[in-house]
């Protein structure tokens, strides 16, 4: 069984990030409206009766935002920490807040989840890799250092989604504030491009078969730059940027890894279940 996933929004004006099968799926963060993850999703041929839960990564406002509501709305169950959710100011119905531990799995249907901590500027923050049938996709965003717990869980996955924040010339000579760049920079901030590049170069499985560059800064990065850099040492894998201002297309994510012109075909309509060409 094959996962698909797709980014909803990824930036610091949203995150979220959907993850499934044919049977269930699961949002990683829902930092985008309601209205707006619906719209997205409807037009990708999700359906939102197939996410089962909502899984936060920390208290951010670009993470949480549109969990409230739907939360409430779906009846999706919220897995969230007790220092997140202290810190993040949701009001969530109480029989809807699950607490989840690092390296404690959670399983959702046929998909298991695993968390683990990170480097970031957060009351308890974690990114998250996503299982089924032995194909893994991993949540790695908002990480202010690629420590051990990072790069282990990299080397495993099939696909990821990885921070590639900032380019370090841009922010250096850019119009943000000195305390402001030494937070972005600093080892609870954020990844930049040429450290996301050695985590690619240095740790990434031969089965990595889609590589999405992820929470792009809007003022400290180009799209069209960190696709270039990384194309350049893709060797096979597809390289996709998760754009700040519109959802991706639905990847379909089987484990087995294939030179890009083999690969199967964007999902069309997911929620009726037909593909194009597997």
């Amino acid at each position: 069984m094959a996962l698909f996933t797709a980014s909803l929004n990824s930036g610091s004006n949203g995150n979220c990030y959907y993850i499934g099968n044919e049977q269930e799926a699961v949002l990683i963060d829902a930092g985008i409206s309601c209205r707006e993850t619906e719209r997205r999703m409807k037009r990708l041929g999700l359906a939102m009766q197939k996410v089962k839960a909502i899984f936060v990564s920390h208290e951010h406002s670009d993470h949480i935002n549109g969990i409230t509501v739907l939360s409430k709305k779906y009846k999706l169950p919220v897995y969230i920490t007790p220092a997140t959710l202290q810190n993040s100011g949701l009001q969530l119905e109480h029989h809807l807040v699950i607490s989840f531990k690092a390296y404690e799995p959670v399983t959702i249907g046929n998909i298991t989840i695993s968390a683990f901590p990170k480097f970031h500027d957060a009351a308890h923050a974690h990114s998250f890799v996503l299982t089924c049938n032995g194909v893994n996709i991993g949540v790695f965003t908002d990480i202010g250092m690629a420590c051990k717990h990072v790069t282990d869980h990299f080397a495993k996955c099939h696909a990821a989604f990885l921070e590639t924040n900032y380019d370090e010339e841009m922010l250096r000579n850019g119009r943000y504030p000195y305390h402001l760049k030494r937070r972005i920079s600093g080892g609870l901030g954020h990844l930049s491009n040429r450290q996301a590049l050695d985590v690619f170069n240095n740790y990434r499985s031969p089965s990595l078969s889609h590589l999405f560059l992820s929470h792009l800064s809007q003022d400290n990065n180009r799209p069209d730059l960190v696709h270039e850099l990384f194309s350049k040492h893709a060797n096979g894998t597809e390289i996709v940027v998760a754009s700040r201002h519109a959802e991706t297309q639905v990847y379909y994510i089987d484990g087995v890894y294939r030179a890009q012109a083999e690969r199967p075909k964007t999902v069309v309509e997911f929620g009726q279940v037909q593909y194009s060409l597997f």
